[in-house]
């Protein structure tokens, strides 16, 4: 029996992550992620509910990559983006 999932979109995460996890205002937040802090409320308080969903529902929780969002298949790990070379910095 497989485990329902609720799907986070990426900037859905991203703003958890800028408002919960690094504690920073909407409107720092919003600047950061160049939308209006309106904008940022809505995203934020979806993502907030599907967070609440999956925790609550015991459902899994889904991170959708952009191909995913654009409806590509994903190649692979690591959103299917290129390998980085020696020289080359991470996160």
């Amino acid at each position: 029996m497989a485990l329902e999932e609720v799907s986070l979109r990426m900037d859905e995460l991203e703003a958890i992550r800028l408002a919960d996890y690094q504690g920073l205002y909407h409107e720092e937040a919003a600047a950061k992620m160049e939308i209006s802090r309106a904008t940022f409320g809505r995203v934020l308080d979806g993502a907030r509910r599907k967070v609440a969903e999956a925790i609550l529902q015991g459902k899994a929780l889904r991170i959708e990559t952009p191909m995913e969002e654009k409806g590509e298949q994903n190649e692979g790990r690591f959103c299917g983006a290129k390998r980085r070379g020696a020289g080359e910095q991470g996160l």
